[in-house]
């Protein structure tokens, strides 16, 4: 059913979106207001921007739907993405804004004093942001499509229109305003709701997620699945089917689902009776909801810890190397502010990662179809009308639509910035730098739109795990070592990122396009973090020793550059962006 509500909810975070990049274009005027904000960016309203573009669809739907789906392990997924800063904040904030670089690639390049090296970091930065790019478009489809009833590919292109008019317009000042409105909104939509929702919950009982029994229907449903799928029933139930059930077709009849599997058709409608046992999709396991709150189980196998350990290592190591975050610590006016800037960003997640959890819970009692549609990410969507109803869970309903457009949108502003940042800078080569960089926008938005709508059914928080994997196995080893170790050679360099971040997408890719089945190997390759990050360190320091030779000539005023404070005024911080007119 339409809610009018989130459409218009929605329309207004796209007008406000519209006007507040408006703003930020109209005080943009230079090459370096649009790379880095002309480095002028205090650490609140930074922290504010950092946090509207790093708690995206992943943060948004996709944590709750995880552990709504898999339980509190996938808790590991916000505890890594917020400890990732305080990573971030020990080993590379202040140091990578002294290095007075506008994007990854250069610092590759002013670092190590090699061509090469900044081509293959030019190639994985635009790679990674393209892969993190994909969830938020295809996000943004199931959202309106869950929220409105609009067609799925009218989300991606609406993201994709407003972020790209908006960084052509402005570039990064522009987006940091934008940004920062769009943090405080989307806590508002997701905060707001679940009081009401845990108040409806308390007043209706508060009914147990616990006990030994799998999730079930409350009430009479009717389910329609849009996609063929295998699904596991753990329990035997007799449900009226329309349209084809282990490959015979059905028209308003009683069919008994026996315990085990059963392939389900496209547009097939299944009506369950109340109380009934909720199939799974193959992909979840079908638990009970005691199994399902504890975290571990099966006690704890080496195969469950390696899959822990390695998301563990994914999300602290990789957000340093995510592309949209690093370029964000170029635009403070120093490393001091860089510093505060970061300990402001890990109040802000940590707060935020507080709730998704609580949606995942109740999720489980009041919305358990989505184990058998298998669109676990449209849980926190779809709880504001279920336990609430009326107009007022329309409304609430409809303020998380909104926000989670927001995530959608900040967060494809961040990437698209960056990612165009490097297009302009590496592979169009046009004469103008803002010239350059309005058409690098055009194409950082326009592939991944249009891979949003021919690749669909991609699980959000999964796609954002490769990136992370990516981003730990390839930038980690590049800024750690590149930061603290003289020694780094451009050869030991460029065989890290590639080592590493080659095999980590290779892994991951491979993961989405063939069926492994059970076992250790699709394990090392659904979570490839623990063994590509170590790859990618070994490669990198390897390298090196083996070419002494290569060590960049200015490597101690370099490093004298890096860490050495703004104030004594040793070394200047500042650089400019490679375009064909200031070469």
């Amino acid at each position: 059913m339409v809610n009018g509500y989130s459409v218009v909810v929605v329309a207004l975070v796209l007008v406000a979106t519209v006007a507040i990049g408006t703003y930020g274009f109209r005080i943009s005027r230079t090459t370096s207001d649009f790379y880095v904000a002309s480095r002028s960016i205090p650490p609140f309203l930074n922290a504010s921007a950092i946090g509207g573009e790093y708690l995206s669809a992943a943060s948004f739907l996709g944590v709750a739907g995880l552990i709504f789906a898999f339980g509190p392990d996938m808790l590991w997924f916000p505890v890594g993405y917020t400890v990732g800063y305080l990573v971030l904040l020990v080993f590379v904030a202040a140091p990578l804004r002294r290095s007075g670089a506008y994007t990854l690639p250069d610092f590759a390049e002013s670092r190590l004093e090699s061509l090469p090296v900044r081509r293959v970091a030019s190639v994985l930065t635009v790679g990674v942001g393209w892969l993190y790019l994909l969830p938020q478009l295809q996000g943004a489809g199931l959202t309106l499509r869950t929220v409105t009833g609009a067609p799925p590919w009218l989300g991606p292109v609406l993201v994709a229109v407003i972020v790209c008019a908006n960084v052509a317009a402005g570039g990064m000042r522009s987006i940091t305003f934008v940004q920062a409105f769009q943090y405080w909104f989307k806590f508002a939509a997701i905060a707001i709701p679940v009081v009401f929702i845990v108040l409806a919950w308390r007043a209706g009982g508060a009914p147990s997620i616990g006990g030994p029994h799998p999730p079930a229907f409350q009430n009479q449903t009717t389910v329609t699945l849009q996609q063929a799928v295998r699904v596991h029933a753990p329990e035997p139930v007799l449900v009226q089917a329309t349209g084809v059930v282990d490959g015979r077709r059905y028209d308003h009849q009683d069919t008994p689902l026996e315990v085990g599997d059963h392939d389900v058709g496209g547009q097939t409608q299944l009506v369950f009776p109340a109380g009934a046992a909720v199939p799974q999709v193959s992909s979840i396991d079908a638990v009970s909801n005691d199994r399902w709150a504890l975290p571990l189980d099966g006690g704890g196998t080496p195969r469950s810890l390696y899959l822990t350990y390695s998301l563990i290592i994914a999300t602290f190591l990789g957000t340093m190397g995510l592309p949209h975050v690093v370029v964000r610590f170029y635009t403070n006016p120093n490393g001091r502010a860089a510093r505060r800037t970061t300990l402001v960003v890990l109040g802000l997640l940590g707060i935020f990662y507080l709730i998704p959890t609580v949606y995942a819970a109740l999720g489980r009692l009041y919305a358990p179809e989505l184990l058998l549609t298998g669109q676990t990410d449209a849980v926190v969507l779809l709880l504001p009308s279920r336990l609430i109803g009326g107009v007022g869970g329309q409304i609430l309903g409809a303020l998380v639509a909104g926000g989670a457009f927001a995530a959608f949108l900040s967060t494809s502003s961040g990437l698209t910035v960056t990612v165009a940042g490097v297009l302009s800078q590496d592979v169009l080569r046009l004469r103008g730098g803002i010239r350059s960089f309005r058409l690098a926008t055009v194409l950082a938005a326009a592939v991944p739109c249009a891979a949003a709508l021919f690749v669909t059914g991609l699980p959000v928080a999964d796609v954002v795990g490769l990136a992370f994997a990516v981003a730990a196995s390839s930038f980690c080893p590049l800024l750690v070592l590149g930061i603290w170790w003289r020694r780094l050679t451009s050869v030991g360099a460029a065989a890290g990122m590639l080592v590493g971040g080659g095999l980590a997408l290779g892994a991951g890719l491979c993961t989405l396009v063939v069926h492994l089945g059970e076992g250790w190997l699709r394990d090392l390759m659904v979570r490839p973090a623990a063994w590509t990050v170590p790859l990618g360190f070994a490669a990198m320091i390897a390298g090196s020793l083996a070419t002494p030779g290569r060590v960049a000539h200015n490597v101690t005023s370099t490093m004298t550059r890096l860490h050495v404070p703004e104030g004594l005024g040793l070394a200047s911080t500042e650089q400019h962006p490679r375009t064909r007119d200031e070469d």
